[in-house]
């Protein structure tokens, strides 16, 4: 077993044991991430949009802000098509502030890509991102950013068992 496996298993089984149950709002967001992930992973370049606040920023590996949701959605489209790997996602915590207009969900990425000038066939990070509700009670995210770490390599073993811990649907109070 590598030992990024041997340092994953048992923090994955901290989270799983002290995850916090959430509300009925945070659920709303949770499910909201999942879907804004699953339309990357399935090439959905107009469900991906939809997820966009219209001022929404994000921020890449360069640091370099994308301003706007049209912006984001150009920046976007190679990764949303699936050029150099599929890019997916899900949430670990989702949590609302004062604000319940307002909230904040983390979890990991990784990307998958099988081409053979792949520099490595997995790799891995932490995402963070701020959703906002709209007046409709449709939440779209606003501020999304690599959560400030670097990449890095994984081995099939790690993204399966990281799959693995990942809970169907959010645990309600």
């Amino acid at each position: 077993m590598p030992i990024s496996s041997l340092i994953l298993v048992p923090l994955l089984a901290l989270a799983e044991a002290s995850a916090p149950s959430m509300s009925t709002d945070e659920c709303a967001v949770w499910n909201r991430e999942v879907s804004f992930a699953a339309s990357v992973e399935q090439h959905d370049a107009k469900a991906f949009a939809e997820h966009l606040h219209p001022g929404a920023v994000f921020l890449g590996g360069n640091n370099k802000p994308r301003r706007g949701s049209d912006m984001i959605a150009g920046a976007w489209a190679g990764i949303v098509k699936g050029d150099g790997g599929v890019l997916h996602w899900h949430p670990d915590t989702v949590v609302i502030g004062g604000d319940p207009n307002v909230a904040l969900s983390r979890g990991p990425w990784w990307i998958a890509d099988d081409s053979k000038d792949a520099k490595a066939p997995y790799v891995m990070g932490n995402y963070i991102s701020t959703w906002v509700r709209d007046k409709k009670g449709v939440w779209h995210v606003l501020f999304d950013g690599g959560g400030g770490n670097e990449p890095k390599p994984a081995s099939a073993e790690d993204i399966a068992m990281l799959t693995a811990s990942f809970a169907g649907t959010c645990a309600k109070p």
